[in-house]
């Protein structure tokens, strides 16, 4: 980009992600006669803390205690975790929960060694480390390509005309043309006329007419650039040298830097032309955007903190109209190169230019949707027709006509840089619908006002929302995305899921089941459902106790002895494959092991009774001679542990 540009453009940085979100675990403190309350994560810890070992009951056992903010109760579990499972068995995010859980007891070695392999396994996380360059960047590229007609604006000079804003249904815009003054001041640089703002009248289509000089109290000698206005028209910011009442001041290395002003308007003129408390003489702020409800300011910089060569940074404005210290937004948008010109939409989407995302060339505008949680989706280049081989920036889009303004200094134009005009013919995310219920997984009663979280691929929280009266939700995702949805609610165990959306616009539907973390459970009920057991697993045509059989029976046997006058009655199915007989015979003696095992254990005989019943009480059509899949033929074989005494 031309010299012009390098000094006046300046770029700005975001804050970190918060990434890891704190869920609840809430016991419920309701007490009902006749009912047994059963705590699955306590019968978990219990059983764990015998011996038995399983990925997903210490996957359970870490999260509930990470979700609930107790670190150092999590390290012990996924502890176990690590040391059990292998590297296909995990998830990078959980080396990045026991990185910060290990951290929260001081183990910072440890804890580094985890981020390390977090880091080598996630691949493009920000929390790791910047990303690392795509080599298949210029397919993307080329897919989101072709969605713009372009052409000139109709406002450009044979000097530089760049940085667009509306206002008052004009055009503002910042233009080094020569007005014709024989004293007309020249940037020593470039020869080119210091920057002044100018304004043209919108007309059909947002065509601009003709410019004229925007206001003589905000121009000055030096340059001014960039304007953005509030949307009542009353104030004014934008992009000046250090220059205010006369006076130009100058860094330590005698540069005059630029700086984010503030006007006003007063009786139809501009005036009470003042800086901004952050600006300072030793940095640069400039290209100020304001969101939607004017309530942040974007710019960009290179102040303390700074990523790269200037990042972009927001800064909080009050009511009264003062300012809150800037934050960087951070390096899923900001990187070791330059990032410059925001613009926000009514839409929560930054337009943006860098010369650090894999682009074109030179500086290219790039994208990101603003998440509910202030941060951000994965930035997008907006292909060509917009950028180009050469300097793309000061992208300005209104959402509703999708008609807007960048600048360039693309071959072909006029002069040294210039204003096209676009209509965008297709938007640049592809969305899909998001939908499903949240039910009980005992009674598949529908669950309202559960409490359902939508993350990244790399657990970044992107929206939350809650279910309705029947049960549903909604989440509008991109297409082609990975997400993992969390779901939550008092007194049920927190549940995550990961989804690949497809690539076409539509709908997906993803289905939840939440697991009573205390199970309400009397006379009549299936103990075994508290736990999700199914069936007690037995070797093929034996009886006896497999290790996965062990496990199950350990959670049965902790219920037991938490409830000393609870008594079951043990029953066993099996499907109609095989003869009568034989089916009967082999379910008894299935029982006889189960209840052996819990004798051995140290329950006493007198809490149990049994019966295999066999093939005798199937739960669908598949008799003898009925052709089933073996879905079906699952169903029948089950155990099940009916309570007869609490």
């Amino acid at each position: 980009m031309k010299n012009i540009i390098l000094y006046i453009t300046i770029i700005s940085v975001f804050s970190f992600n918060i990434y890891s979100q704190k869920a609840r675990v809430t016991a419920a403190d309701k007490k009902y006669d006749s009912y047994a309350y059963v705590d699955a994560i306590k019968t978990y810890e219990r059983v764990a803390e015998k011996g038995y070992k399983s990925v997903d009951m210490f996957k359970k056992l870490g999260n509930a205690y990470y979700f609930n903010g107790e670190l150092d109760k999590a390290v012990k579990w996924y502890g176990e975790l690590f040391a059990m499972a292998t590297d296909t068995d995990l998830e990078s995010e959980y080396y990045y929960r026991y990185a910060q859980s290990l951290r929260s007891i001081s183990q910072s070695d440890k804890a580094d060694e985890m981020l390390q392999k977090f880091i080598q396994k996630s691949g493009n996380d920000s929390r790791g480390k910047l990303f690392k360059k795509d080599t298949n960047y210029l397919e993307a590229i080329k897919a989101n390509s072709g969605r713009y007609q372009v052409e000139d604006a109709g406002i450009n000079s044979k000097y530089s005309d760049y940085g667009t804003a509306i206002y008052s249904n004009k055009i503002v815009f910042a233009s080094a043309r020569d007005t014709g003054s024989l004293g007309k001041r020249r940037h020593k640089w470039t020869n080119q006329a210091f920057t002044n703002l100018y304004a043209a009248d919108l007309e059909y289509n947002m065509t601009p007419g003709v410019p004229k000089k925007f206001d003589k109290n905000i121009n000055s000698k030096f340059n001014e650039a960039s304007p953005v206005f509030t949307a009542d028209g009353k104030t004014v910011y934008f992009t000046r040298n250090n220059y205010l009442d006369g006076k130009k001041r100058k860094d330590g290395n005698d540069i005059t830097l630029i700086k984010i002003y503030k006007a006003s308007l007063v009786n139809d003129k501009w005036s009470n032309i003042t800086e901004l408390p952050f600006d300072s003489d030793n940095y640069s702020t400039a290209h100020p955007a304001l969101s939607a409800d004017g309530k942040n300011l974007y710019f960009a910089s290179d102040m303390p903190g700074t990523l790269g060569q200037s990042d972009l940074f927001k800064v909080t404005i009050s009511e009264d109209g003062s300012f809150g210290t800037p934050l960087n937004l951070g390096n899923t948008i900001n990187t070791e190169g330059r990032e410059t010109f925001p613009f926000v939409t009514d839409e929560n989407e930054i337009y943006f230019a860098s010369d650090g995302h894999p682009g074109l060339g030179g500086l290219d505008v790039f994208m990101s949707e603003i998440n509910t949680d202030g941060t951000f989706s994965a930035v997008q280049n907006v292909g060509a027709n917009v950028n180009s081989p050469k300097d793309d920036f000061a992208y300005l889009i209104d959402t509703k006509s999708r008609r807007g303004f960048f600048s360039s200094n693309r071959d072909g134009g006029k002069g040294y840089d210039d204003i096209y005009k676009f209509l965008e013919t297709k938007r640049l995310i592809c969305e899909q619908l998001m939908y499903g219920e949240i039910t009980d997984l005992v009674t598949k009663e529908l669950l309202a006002d559960a409490k359902i979280s939508l993350y990244n691929s790399q657990f970044s929280l992107i929206n939350t929302t809650y279910s309705d009266d029947k049960g549903n939700y909604t989440f509008k995702v991109e297409c082609g995305k990975t997400y993992n949805v969390r779901a939550e609610k008092p007194e049920y165990t927190a549940i995550e899921q990961k989804i690949t959306i497809a690539e076409t616009n539509g709908k997906t539907y993803l289905p939840l089941t939440l697991e009573k973390s205390k199970c309400k459970v009397t006379i009549g009920d299936d103990l075994g459902k508290c736990f999700g057991i199914k069936m007690i697993y037995f070797d093929l045509d034996k009886s006896n106790i497999r290790k996965e059989a062990a496990l199950d029976l350990e959670k049965i046997l902790d219920v037991l002895n938490q409830n000393p006058t609870m008594k079951l009655n043990i029953r066993s199915h099996t499907d109609s494959r095989q003869t009568f007989k034989y089916n009967e015979a082999l379910s008894e003696r299935r029982v006889k092991s189960t209840m052996g095992w819990l004798i051995k254990n140290g329950i006493d005989s007198t809490r149990l009774t049994g019966r295999g019943y066999g093939e005798t009480q199937l739960v669908n059509k598949c008799s003898d001679g009925v052709k089933c899949s073996e879905e079906e033929h699952q169903l029948n074989r089950r155990s099940e542990f009916i309570i007869t005494v609490l």
